[in-house]
């Protein structure tokens, strides 16, 4: 009987071990399936964080918004006009956007319409704001440090300058004529704005709100790039077929053959090679990027494109050029290294500028 009482109590501790082993077990299955759940949360999450687009302003009244990494377009948002430019804002958050509105025929106020600045939230598309400005806006562009938002008027010979704070114009800049295309020193403190009536650029102080001093560079000036340093200034000469890059030291203008109609210029981070889109005419469209050296001056690759090549930018890993083709409809996507056109995108109508999130 004794010995039946202790096997009884052998077996019976036997299985409150087993149960506890499974149950410290399964205890642990569940914190390891907990760990997995939440790790496969926070890298969805990452994902979405680091989710990027580039944006296509096209005339034809929309913007397209492109993914990165696919190169699909995702949405299309429509408006009532023509977009002429985009631009991203350096935290990645907000698109700005030029509208000339839309004329209302048989309306006598129509011809003064004034033109809008749009902005929205590139993660949902919702419009945020919109700021009237001034007669046919052309381009827009954020400071480095987000402050401000400028816009040039081309008919009205100036910018306005947005608070992005208040979303309101504090100040309009008068320029030379026909204010265009534009970019923004690094430190925020200069605006260099191509005037495409007068050959020249106008170099606006953003400290003091004021043109500061104005350069000849050349014939139908569209487009400025300025190098992360300050010192180097590229400017599209629309009418001499060339590249002005000017030492803004000393203002010695050089002047680099491109292609026919050059448009727009966008330079690398690193400040070594420019690429300028070569759009030619509707008539007489070109299809090509030049890619040029910066400090040797020189053309050292010549891409083919789609017809009208115009706004070009470079991606955020610094791997492809992305450019509007305004007399396609569509955005070449080029490989650096091959220094060729990988993938063609249909887009809106007359894409325009183009903008990529940093």
């Amino acid at each position: 009987m004794r010995k039946t009482i202790i096997a009884l109590l052998t077996l019976l501790t036997m299985f409150m071990f087993v149960l506890g082993g499974c149950g410290a077990n399964s205890q642990k299955n569940n914190t390891t399936l907990g760990e997995n759940k939440q790790a496969a949360a926070t890298k969805k999450e990452q994902r979405k964080e680091t989710k990027k687009y580039y944006f296509v302003a096209n005339e034809g009244g929309s913007i397209s918004k492109i993914d990165v990494e696919t190169n699909q377009v995702v949405a299309t948002i429509k408006v009532d006009g023509a977009i002429h430019n985009v631009q991203v804002s350096p935290d990645g958050k907000i698109l700005g956007a030029t509208l000339v509105p839309e004329m209302q025929h048989g309306n006598d106020q129509s011809m003064d319409m004034k033109g809008m600045a749009l902005f929205y939230n590139t993660e949902t598309d919702e419009l945020i704001k919109k700021v009237e400005v001034g007669n046919h806006p052309a381009h827009i562009v954020f400071t480095e440090n987000g402050k401000y938002a400028l816009v040039t008027n081309n008919e009205d010979n100036n910018v306005s300058v947005i608070d992005m704070a208040s979303y309101s114009v504090i100040q309009t800049i008068p320029t030379g004529k026909g204010p265009h295309g534009f970019r923004i020193s690094k430190d925020s403190r200069y605006a260099y704005i191509a005037n495409m009536g007068e050959d020249s650029v106008s170099i606006l102080n953003l400290e003091t709100m004021k043109e500061e001093k104005k350069i000849k560079v050349g014939s139908t000036p569209v487009t400025t790039g300025i190098t992360s340093d300050g010192k180097t200034l590229a400017v599209t000469l629309n009418a001499e077929n060339a590249l002005a890059i000017v030492d803004l030291a000393s203002g010695k203008v050089e002047k680099v053959p491109v292609g026919r109609g050059p448009a727009q210029v966008y330079m690398d981070p690193d400040d070594t090679f420019a690429y300028v889109a070569n759009q030619g005419t509707k008539d007489a469209p070109s299809h090509s990027v030049s890619k040029i050296n910066i400090k040797t001056k020189q053309v050292v690759a010549t891409i083919e494109t789609g017809k009208g090549a115009h706004g070009v930018v470079t991606s955020p890993n610094q791997k492809y050029v992305f450019v509007t083709n305004m007399f396609d409809n569509t955005v070449s996507v080029i490989d650096k290294e091959q220094s060729k056109v990988i993938k063609t995108i249909q887009v809106g109508e007359i894409p325009n500028g183009i903008s990529v999130m940093p």
